[in-house]
């Protein structure tokens, strides 16, 4: 039997069901092994962008939603805040889809008093100034990266490795691609900073993140594409950012009064 890890608040965004690169294998491993009291989907759980192109569900990324929804039935409570590639759903903000919260945005307190705000992030696409053709080429650029992260893993799948982000390795190498990280993680902390919160959790731009910038709490939870992160907050209040694929990673922490603490490598069983 699998020990469980028992967290206090979970947060996933960028799942991207429906699209043809979503990691839900390990997502489904993921939810199978922690309990929570709170989950956050902080946008772009089911890729209505992806589906327009071209109908893609497999079994498994049926299996993500049926089994979140029987957490939620179970007593975990969900909140959902749409994201840009699955908009349609703001239409429902503010109401409860079967056992499910729909909300534009929300804070968290965690047990240590720190107040975060949580949106999905694409509302700060406007301080990320792009030409039109900056953005095609982002795009084209973005699908080439997938497909090559998509072969590399096959690759270290043949020899035995484990799932490693290619797509991440080369972004964080681009000078561009920073600095439009850096310029999106500076809006996210002044929108918290001018609205007197502690902190920001978002998602969007695939890039996970748990740090302090200028004295706020920045945690980006990442994506289910690239990196296979989460974040979670312990049961005193500490921040932690997981990282799950065949090992179970502990990529960086905040203790409860938000300065860093250890961080240390636990092993993962595969299921199935």
């Amino acid at each position: 039997m699998k020990t469980r890890l028992k967290y206090k608040t979970l947060w996933l965004s960028d799942i991207h069901l429906g699209f043809k690169d979503c990691r839900a294998d390990y997502l489904l491993d993921f939810l199978s092994q922690v309990e929570c009291e709170t989950i956050y989907l902080v946008g772009d759980v089911v890729d209505l962008w992806a589906m327009k192109r071209s109908l893609f569900w497999p079994p498994n990324h049926y299996e993500v939603l049926r089994t979140l929804f029987k957490k939620a039935n179970n007593g975990t409570r969900i909140v959902y805040i749409p994201g840009n590639h699955d908009e349609p759903f703001r239409d429902y903000v503010g109401h409860i889809f079967g056992p499910i919260e729909i909300k534009k945005e929300a804070v968290h307190t965690t047990v240590s008093g720190k107040r975060l705000l949580m949106f999905h992030g694409d509302c700060l696409d406007e301080h990320i100034r792009l030409s039109k053709w900056e953005n095609l080429i982002g795009d084209y650029a973005y699908d080439l990266l997938l497909f090559l992260n998509r072969w590399a893993n096959f690759l270290r799948r043949r020899f035995g490795k484990h799932y490693w982000s290619l797509a991440t390795y080369i972004k964080q190498r681009i000078p561009n691609a920073r600095q439009v990280i850096d310029v999106f993680e500076r809006a996210a902390v002044e929108e918290a900073a001018r609205r007197n919160l502690d902190g920001v959790i978002c998602g969007h731009i695939h890039q996970p993140a748990l740090k302090t910038i200028d004295g706020i709490l920045y945690c980006n939870d990442g994506d289910w594409i690239e990196n296979c992160t989460a974040m979670a907050e312990n049961h005193d209040g500490g921040l932690e950012l997981l990282q799950w694929t065949e090992k179970h990673v502990l990529l960086a922490s905040l203790n409860a009064e938000g300065q860093p603490a250890t961080a240390d490598v636990l092993p993962m069983r595969r299921a199935g």
